[in-house]
């Protein structure tokens, strides 16, 4: 009597389904579990990215408009506070990401200089804000800065050298005309993953911009100190 009990046990044991979701559940949830947080994490990637392009470009397009509500007759001299707003705007545009924490930005003013040549390119002046430090220990003991990928203005007087054709992009020389300028922005930032290196690693994310000046201004004469206000130093590491 006992064996037959036992018996009818273990066959309606077998053929008993009702866990079998939750044990089939229970096998397959690490694996989607996993996939749902590398999708998350691709695209938390591809929309820090976007962003990171969309304030370059904002940027870009914002200190070139500068100087267009001056109705004075002299050309409006560019002043280191606005170059300051125009770096908070891009601050507050990439909210959480925390741009200038976790990356580095550079603005600089294309121009021609027609002095050693009709077509000479320079650059007037280059400011840059964020924490990103990039140098080697070499450029380190050599006191140089970190501001443009392609040169850098180290004595903020102006790049002159006879060889700078331009600054460079993806295998060109974007260059200025005469009696105008280009606003060049560089934007490097190191990307924070939502789940540590599980899935992908710390890297820089880099995007540039341009846009001409959409209006006159004192090309040539730098950035004017006003009120003291504290200039965006490229030798300088500093978020605020």
């Amino acid at each position: 009597m006992a064996i037959t009990s036992k018996k009818s046990f273990f066959q309606r044991l077998r053929q008993n389904e009702s866990g079998l979701a939750i044990i089939e559940f229970a096998f397959s949830m690490p694996v989607l579990m996993g996939l749902g947080m590398y999708g998350t994490e691709l695209s938390f990637l591809a929309i820090s990215n976007m962003k990171i392009s969309q304030a370059a470009l904002n940027l870009a397009d914002n200190a070139s408009r500068i100087g267009q509500s001056n109705n004075g007759v002299v050309n409006p001299t560019i002043l280191e506070s606005n170059i300051n707003e125009v770096f908070l705007g891009a601050a507050l545009q990439t909210g959480r990401l925390d741009l200038l924490e976790n990356g580095r930005v550079a603005l600089s003013s294309l121009e021609v200089d027609t002095t050693p040549n009709p077509d000479q390119q320079f650059i007037s002046w280059q400011r840059c804000k964020g924490l990103l430090d990039r140098r080697t220990d070499e450029q380190k003991d050599d006191n140089e800065n970190y501001g443009s990928k392609y040169n850098d203005d180290i004595d903020d007087d102006g790049i002159t050298d006879d060889t700078f054709l331009g600054m460079a992009g993806n295998g060109t020389n974007l260059q200025a005309v005469e009696d105008s300028a280009v606003m060049v922005v560089e934007i490097e930032y190191t990307y924070q993953p939502l789940f540590g290196d599980l899935f992908i690693p710390k890297k820089i994310l880099r995007q540039e911009a341009a846009f001409n000046i959409r209006d006159d201004r004192n090309l040539g004469a730098g950035l004017f100190n006003d009120m003291g206000t504290a200039k965006a130093d490229c030798n300088k590491f500093t978020a605020t």
